[in-house]
């Protein structure tokens, strides 16, 4: 008995070809869509500088003191109470290097955690103005870690920085590059390790 052979057709190879140049597209937007998101972080993560640098001189300018140094906080009662007086002398306190306790503030105390709550008594910046742990907290940048305000040292230079905790290495080096002189071990933007692609920085401090 003979067999039946039913004519099959399959996909041309221009129809293949048009196929493999939507995929092609697609693949294309989603990656041009992904270096948009990446650059518009990178680009956050700075401005997060800028607004605290502002906040920072705001507070100068209004009580003379930069908070959490500020020696008369504790003294103004009401919601203001339960702060430690800072002692003026112009640093955000915190020993000489840069630490993760600079990152989890959540008590008064230390003049680097005392600042966050001080800001945001003053109406500053946004945040809980409750007392307790939330209060005191770091704020976040756009990659997730947090942000602190503290007078360390970071490759060799001791200041008062806006540092910014667990930065992928090649957002640092963009930021440096952009705004500094794109070494992690000169200029006023400096990095806790190196600039190794594929890695974190601990710490992105930016000096002020």
């Amino acid at each position: 008995m003979a067999k039946t052979i039913r004519n099959t057709k399959g996909f041309t190879l221009v129809e293949l070809a048009i196929v493999l140049v939507i995929i092609g597209i697609i693949l294309g937007a989603v990656l041009k869509g992904q270096e948009l998101v990446n650059n518009a972080k990178t680009k956050r993560l700075y401005q997060q500088y800028r607004e605290t640098y502002a906040a920072m001189y705001t507070y100068y300018d209004r009580y003379g003191f930069f908070p959490g140094d500020d020696t008369t906080a504790a003294t103004r009662g009401g919601i203001w109470t339960g702060l430690t007086a800072g002692d003026g002398n112009g640093l955000i306190a915190t020993g000489t290097t840069a630490t993760a306790a600079n990152f989890t503030c959540a008590a008064t105390g230390a003049e680097q955690c005392d600042m966050w709550r001080e800001l945001r008594l003053a109406n500053i910046i946004s945040g809980s103005t409750a007392a307790g742990a939330a209060s005191f907290r770091n704020p976040t940048h756009s990659y997730g870690g947090a942000v602190a305000v503290s007078y360390s040292t970071v490759s060799g230079l001791t200041t008062n920085f806006v540092q910014f905790q667990n930065v992928p290495a090649e957002v640092c080096q963009i930021i440096d590059t952009q705004y500094d002189d794109g070494i992690q071990t000169t200029g006023d933007i400096r990095g806790s390790a190196a600039y190794t692609a594929n890695t974190i920085v601990p710490t992105l401090a930016i000096r002020f």
